[in-house]
């Protein structure tokens, strides 16, 4: 047996123990939310489905982000086969991720984990461009030229630097990225959501709706957050947006489940030179954004 075989074998093992520990079974996915990636992840679950039936997935997220129209396809998959879906975030999920942790039933985080504001990110060449800071900064220069005359560099820079009809793109993936965010939480992560926590009083349909605006719109807010990559902690999710996350901090022993894989996950897509993996057990899929 090679090393690369054994090191996957035990991968095949801790997430196993993962999948143990939340119920169900589990998926890792490490790395950016790229077109192609979606088709790779179906192949993956159809193929783990022919041997394991369960209703429940948990999955351990971490990304940087990427295209809201994969997460939109991944989400599809995801719930055509499983009745629940647990998301852990052992480090980060930004950008689209964010969106995608919000499809589940639960989110787990503990003191270290970090979600993000919800900034759709368009395909430019060879990189991603986060479409909030390309709006609002020309939304900020249209604001500015109806109050006082723009400077000639700011007169530049809004003929030269802004395409409308890229413009029209980002605006409508910042449009998507909110309309399912707030859509999700509704129909997933709000549905047990009968009772308010304090005045245990009834919880309606408008009630859920209005949370789920309330959450998108903040997190939607580029102002708020400053930057693309703005970590929000579990503590900032609970406090601010009033939005349940479950502790893994409180729950030690799925916590340290958890570490033991992503750590030999983490030192296996590095040594590998890796830039993306999608993994269920006996099923370890590496990519790459070139690939796609």
């Amino acid at each position: 047996m090679t090393s690369d075989a054994i090191v996957e074998t035990e991968l095949d093992h801790l997430l196993g123990e993962v999948a143990k520990a939340f119920g169900g079974d589990a998926l890792s996915w490490y790395g950016p939310i790229v077109p192609g990636v979606d088709t790779a992840l179906r192949r993956i679950i159809e193929e783990r489905r022919k041997t394991d039936k369960s209703e429940a997935l948990a999955i351990v997220l971490t990304t940087n982000g990427g295209i809201v129209e994969v997460v939109q396809r991944v989400v599809a998959t995801i719930r055509h086969h499983y009745d629940i879906v647990n998301y852990i975030i052992p480090d980060c999920a930004f950008s689209a991720g964010t969106i995608l942790a919000m499809s589940g039933d639960a989110i787990y985080m503990d003191y270290y984990s970090r979600l993000g504001p919800i900034d759709p990110q368009i395909p430019r060449g060879d990189r991603l461009v986060p479409a909030l800071g390309y709006c609002e900064r020309y939304n900020d220069l249209i604001k500015k030229s109806s109050k006082t005359p723009l400077t000639d560099a700011e007169i530049s820079v809004l003929i030269g630097a802004f395409d409308q009809a890229e413009l029209y793109e980002f605006t409508q993936a910042r449009e998507l990225s909110i309309s399912l965010l707030r859509d999700w939480l509704v129909e997933y992560k709000f549905k047990d959501w009968n009772k308010t926590e304090t005045r245990k009083r009834p919880v309606t349909m408008a009630t859920k709706k209005a949370r789920a605006r309330s959450i998108a719109k903040a997190l939607s807010d580029s102002a708020k957050w400053h930057s693309h990559g703005a970590g929000i902690s579990a503590d900032v999710l609970r406090n601010e947006l009033n939005l349940k996350i479950d502790d893994l901090d409180g729950k030690p022993g799925q916590q340290l489940t958890v570490a033991n894989y992503q750590q030999l996950l983490e030192d296996y897509m590095i040594r590998r030179g890796h830039s993306g993996a999608i993994h269920m057990r006996n099923l370890y899929t590496p990519y790459h954004v070139h690939e796609f």
